[in-house]
């Protein structure tokens, strides 16, 4: 399949049509989890309950996953933009097999320790016996939801987003049908209840890894793996897991803010709680325009970093900031207006958690631009390889300012729960700005794949010229 070249025309073009394909593709898989709770409301309360207990660990889960995947998307998108098919496609092998190795070890431990995971997040025995048994599904099935994710950050890397946009839409289809199915069973097929639930979700990311593999070793997509590829290369796996290591660490530093968080706003009682719920995931669904933007900035950056077009990368960047937060201050404006409304949506009979939720939204709506630019800038880290700071800066912004300032402001001021909305508000903004001085100090401009010693160089270009391809 033949890419659009990254290196070179109209800068906002190429940022909004790889970032679009992105946004749909996320806003697709978080209906996995709207699916699953959706037929599963079908069973009662306690179902649902065992489901939301299991999700953090799930989501912490993904967030491992996707912190390696960020380190194939990085490196196969520097290499894509030196035109060095050869590391595009071995990196790719590499990455697969350095995610196959990790979900087995990880499959393995989480199976064994649900048992003993699961009651230490409160619960009744119902509750957790459902939650225990939903959640080792999932990790029988971590592998297809890593290899999931890898080949999406893969493709990514050399510009192909609408592929595993169309796989991804294919497989949420099938999840929404088969769901029904195997939670509430029909004619010959029992109802597994939760289990059906875990099992429709492995089943569908199962096919989607599988048809993403398959594509990765037929060559038609941008990556041609091939055997030898999967072949352990020490060089390979070292950079993948140095750049993947501190993108792990920053994901799941992010899942596990966001559970500190509901700890504080637990203790404020249940309209707190319940406004946090629905803002939070107001606010999810603002986050994933920044993030499609902030992986479409990832895959420009690192191709021009590759070609050495250093100040074409730069001039990417700042792009991508100034349209992300135009978008999401005009977001911004529009949810502040319409708060109210939109929380009396959600919880049509609560008139006091409509009240705080519209507070909460209205507090941090105007920095929604600047959440745009964190992202956006994190992104551009990454393309230029440097997943540390990225680390650094979201672990700044989320733990050594939110949490501790919302920690002080909803316990010892008169502000209560509406003192951790405004810790959003303060760290969104002081992230924006250590975003933009990081950015602008340009160290993230440089190539992390140029260390090929001359042997390897010269296998490189027999390769290409042997087998020269389209793709």
């Amino acid at each position: 399949m033949k890419q659009h070249s990254l290196l070179e025309g109209s800068i906002p073009k190429n940022l909004i049509r790889l970032s679009v394909p992105i946004v749909l593709a996320n806003i697709l898989q978080a209906a996995y989890q709207l699916t699953d709770i959706f037929w599963v409301g079908r069973l009662g309360s306690t179902a649902v309950a065992a489901v939301s207990l299991s999700f953090p660990v799930v989501f912490l889960l993904i967030s491992i996953g996707a912190g390696f995947s960020v380190a194939g998307t990085v490196l196969v998108a520097q290499y894509a933009g030196q035109k060095d098919r050869y590391h595009v496609n071995l990196t790719s092998g590499q990455t697969l097999l350095v995610m196959t190795v990790f979900s087995a070890a990880m499959t393995v431990v989480g199976y064994f320790l649900s048992p003993f995971l699961i009651p230490l997040m409160g619960g009744g025995e119902a509750m957790n016996e459902m939650a225990v048994s939903f959640l080792q599904i999932s990790f029988l099935g971590l592998f297809f939801m890593y290899a999931y994710l890898v080949f999406q950050s893969l493709f990514r890397g050399v510009g192909n987003v609408i592929v595993p946009l169309i796989i991804v839409a294919l497989t949420v289809l099938l999840n929404f049908l088969m769901d029904p199915l195997l939670i509430m069973g029909w004619k010959f097929i029992p109802a597994y209840g939760v289990n059906g639930a875990a099992a429709s979700t492995v089943f569908c990311q199962g096919i989607a890894a599988l048809l993403g593999i398959y594509l990765m070793f037929r060559g038609r997509s941008g990556i041609h793996v091939r055997w030898k590829d999967l072949k352990p290369v020490p060089k390979e796996i070292r950079r993948i897991l140095s750049l993947g290591l501190p993108a792990s660490a920053e994901q799941s530093t992010r899942a596990l803010s966001m559970l500190m968080i509901m700890f504080l706003v637990t203790s404020a009682g249940v309209v707190g709680t319940a406004a946090y719920g629905v803002g939070s995931r107001v606010l999810s669904f603002v986050i994933i325009p920044a993030l499609g933007f902030s992986l479409a900035t990832s895959t420009m950056v690192g191709q021009n970093i590759g070609a050495s077009q250093f100040d074409r990368a730069f001039r990417i960047a700042r792009i991508a900031c100034l349209i992300i937060f135009l978008t999401l201050t005009f977001v911004g404006v529009f949810l502040f207006i319409f708060a109210h409304g939109l929380m009396a949506f959600f919880v049509p009979g609560a008139p006091l958690v409509q009240q705080e939720g519209a507070n909460f939204i209205r507090i941090i709506s105007f920095t929604f631009g600047l959440i745009g630019i964190q992202q956006v800038s994190a992104g551009a880290l990454r393309g230029g390889g440097q997943t540390l700071a990225a680390m650094i800066l979201a672990m700044t912004a989320l733990w050594v300012i939110r949490f501790p300032l919302a920690y002080v402001l909803s316990r010892h001021t008169s502000l209560g729960v509406e003192g951790v909305w405004w810790a959003f508000c303060v760290s969104n903004t002081l992230a924006a700005v250590l975003a933009w001085i990081l950015l602008y100090q340009r160290k993230w401009l440089r190539k992390i794949t140029e260390d090929v010693d001359p042997l390897e160089q010269q296998v490189i270009e027999e390769t290409a010229a042997e087998n020269p391809r389209s793709d």
